[in-house]
């Protein structure tokens, strides 16, 4: 046991988007060569009615798309194709993201514009929530909100009640950052982990509303990430919870967006020193990083690696006790 944990921790941390989704990764490539066949086939085959993938996949894929006009070719091949609608809806929406953070927010027109593509791709394809996470996305870049915001939400619920990508979108809308307050945010995120049945990645929700808290809180208000120390103290009581509705009863078959929850919930685990129950999620990511939330509190790479090993020792500390 002792020689692999060693192992582990002089193993660096992966960082790879698709999350090992292998076809996701060529149609990504096929993309920024400008072709629009792989994304074809990729959205065609095994995604429909697993719709997190689905929506994993298409936000990747708009992603890369966005400097591109490689959505519109396709598009414009197979104008009756609702998955080239579908993500020519959300490249729209990445685009305007993608202007806003060089400092150019978009104006009402063109949200507007983004929106009747994204309501046009709602209706190409009636079962799909994914045009709904598009818009309730979107929604953030309105100055005051969109006002559509709770027919948006209503029409996404209808279609996929627990569908991950549309409520972490759905809870930075109502963050502190955006058109809310700390309090909205946590709240929310207690809801839906409340609500979610057990083995939902839902129910990481408010470690995520907790460290987007932190993030907002030391990044705009000048709060020192030193006069933070304890932070996630208070939330043991939610990480235990999160582990046993959670972890222990997770599905096998790894949801399209676990290895960013993992990481969410692993981060939270170690700041708030269950170091032992934060191994047992570190064994589950084998190395797969992401770059939030541990960029949050220091380096990514560094802050990772560091409480991996804090967290590999503390582990077997416990089974020597324990033998």
């Amino acid at each position: 046991m002792a020689m692999a944990w060693t192992r582990r921790r002089t193993t660096a941390p992966r960082y790879d988007q698709t999350f090992g989704d292998k076809a996701l990764s060529a149609a990504c490539e096929d993309m920024v060569m400008g072709r629009w066949e792989g994304a074809h086939e990729l959205l065609a085959t095994g995604t429909h009615r697993d719709w997190d993938r689905r929506s994993h996949r298409i936000r990747l894929l708009a992603h890369t798309a966005a400097d591109k006009r490689v959505a519109e070719a396709w598009q414009t091949a197979q104008p009756r194709s609702a998955d080239a609608l579908v993500l020519r809806a959300d490249t729209e929406v990445m685009r305007l993201f993608a202007a806003a953070r060089t400092g150019t927010m978009p104006g009402r027109d063109a949200l507007d514009r983004a929106a009747h593509i994204c309501l046009n791709a709602a209706d190409s394809y009636p079962q799909d929530p994914h045009p709904w996470v598009s818009l309730i996305t979107l929604g953030r870049l309105y100055e005051r909100g969109a006002q559509a915001m709770n027919q948006w939400w209503s029409e996404l619920l209808a279609r996929d009640p627990y569908h991950r990508e549309a409520h972490h979108q759905a809870l930075r809308y109502m963050s502190a950052r955006w058109h809310g307050s700390h309090g909205q945010a946590y709240a929310f995120a207690r809801d839906c982990a409340v609500y979610a049945p057990a083995g939902s990645p839902l129910l990481v929700m408010p470690q995520v509303a907790r460290a987007e808290e932190f993030r907002h809180r030391t990044e705009t208000e000048g709060t020192s990430p030193h006069a933070m120390v304890g932070y996630w103290a208070g939330e043991r009581w939610d990480l235990m919870e999160t582990m046993e509705r959670w972890i222990a009863v997770r599905s096998p078959v790894e949801a399209a967006q676990d290895v960013a929850d993992l990481n969410h919930l692993a981060h939270a685990l170690a700041q708030a020193g269950l170091l032992v129950e934060a191994a047992t999620v570190f064994e589950l990511l084998q190395g797969r990083a992401t770059r939030a939330p541990w960029s949050y509190t220091g380096d990514a790479e560094q802050e990772y690696v560091r409480w991996r090993d804090r967290s590999s020792r503390a582990a077997e500390q416990s089974d020597h006790r324990k033998g």
